[in-house]
């Protein structure tokens, strides 16, 4: 099983004004890969916030995985990316780029994603937009290559 984390990013999520309903799916899609979720967090938009809950939980609490979901659009307060830049290593481009190819000829507005994915330590962080409707579609794309991607973080390489 993989140690996976969840992020909600949202002022009004975490102020308790607004339903998180794309954290939960999140949390459910995870379990399709052998996912055991051991933490979920709901965080405001604040950038120190998001660094520091990623760092902590791919560094302390030894995630697997952490999907993050919310602030990856245009708004002002949108800095996820930014702030998982801050954190990662090394980034994999062609996970975000994947979801936004394939979900485009569903909603042209997946060209405004700004979402990244990347790795800390043996941590793979992977960024996905707010809306359910996008979280599924997103998931789906790269459902397929997690458990390889997972691997190979552990070591698990049979070249």
């Amino acid at each position: 099983m993989w140690r996976v984390a969840i992020v909600t990013i949202s002022d009004k999520g975490s102020k308790g004004e607004r339903k998180d309903e794309s954290g939960p799916l999140l949390a459910q899609l995870a379990k399709e890969i052998r996912g055991d979720i051991v933490s979920t967090l709901i965080i405001p938009d604040d950038f120190n916030q998001i660094e520091e809950s990623l760092i902590s939980l791919a560094d302390h609490s030894k995630c697997d995985l952490i999907l993050t979901t919310g602030g990856t659009g245009l708004a002002e307060r949108d800095i996820t990316p930014e702030a998982t830049k801050t954190v990662i290593e090394r980034e994999v481009p062609g996970i975000p780029e994947a979801m936004r190819m394939v979900a485009f000829p569903r909603t042209n507005f997946s060209i405004l994603s700004r979402a990244v994915a990347g790795i800390r330590g043996k941590t793979l962080i992977i960024n996905f937009p707010g809306s359910t409707k996008a979280v599924k579609e997103c998931f789906s794309i790269i459902k397929p290559i997690l458990p390889h991607s997972l691997d190979l973080l552990r070591g698990k390489t049979k070249h």
